[in-house]
């Protein structure tokens, strides 16, 4: 089957990890909204304000299956998985990566608010002092407790996949790197944060701030643009 993929062409956002998991298993999929002209976005948005839809998605990214349109990046997987062999052959295992990634969905809406504070629909530019804020708030708290419960159920797994003992959707490691990257702009503030800054705090960090650097450290994390995670989703 070749699969349809709708999402922003110029970003990664909630989308790349669909892109991903297609990319890690070879599968056959047509990245509709990359095409030229009236064949990408536009194809894109017809389909998503077709008002004769009996069940629309509400925002990209979403996926065509044959007949079938599935929106939401945790449900796409969640579709995906077994069929792209990314997933536990066992329900119990299914829900498991299912529960772990719709945990990483909050996550990315945690940095998307970094960003984003005051509402989604004002420019970053406009919520400086709110953004700014946010994301001491997100780096002395968030961030350990995220990096903190996901090492733990790496740890508890063996230390090399998170779900069962092969590769699965939620383990594809640019997916790890997408939804750990903050905006340029964001970046001082991360230094100046008195929870994350070693510096400030010699000796103070928790386990999940050691577990967050070394995760940038291996695998080169780089904070993208303030419109790179997340638009329109």
């Amino acid at each position: 089957m070749r699969y349809e993929l709708y999402y922003w062409p110029n970003i990664q956002g909630r989308g790349e990890f669909v892109r991903l998991a297609l990319e890690e298993a070879g599968a056959d999929y047509v990245d509709i909204a990359r095409r030229p002209g009236k064949r990408g976005v536009p194809a894109m948005m017809k389909l998503l304000e077709d008002k004769r839809s009996a069940r629309p998605p509400y925002a990209p990214p979403f996926l065509k299956a044959s007949k079938q349109v599935i929106a939401q990046t945790a449900l796409i997987l969640f579709y995906l998985g077994p069929r792209l062999n990314l997933a536990p052959r066992d329900e119990a295992g299914r829900l498991w990566a299912h529960q772990l990634q719709l945990t990483v969905a909050d996550m990315v809406t945690h940095i998307h608010d970094t960003h984003h504070p005051v509402s989604g629909w004002l420019y970053y530019e406009e919520q400086k002092p709110a953004a700014k804020r946010r994301t001491q708030d997100f780096w002395r708290y968030r961030v350990p407790k995220f990096l903190g419960y996901f090492e733990r159920v790496l740890m508890n797994n063996g230390g090399t996949y998170m779900v069962g003992r092969r590769l699965s959707y939620v383990d594809i490691r640019d997916c790890r790197r997408a939804a750990l990257c903050l905006p340029q702009a964001h970046e001082a503030v991360r230094k100046e944060s008195a929870g994350f800054d070693r510096a400030a705090r010699p000796g103070s960090e928790t386990p999940a701030h050691q577990s967050l650097s070394r995760f940038q450290a291996a695998h080169s994390v780089q904070p993208m643009g303030h419109l790179s995670l997340l638009q329109g989703a």
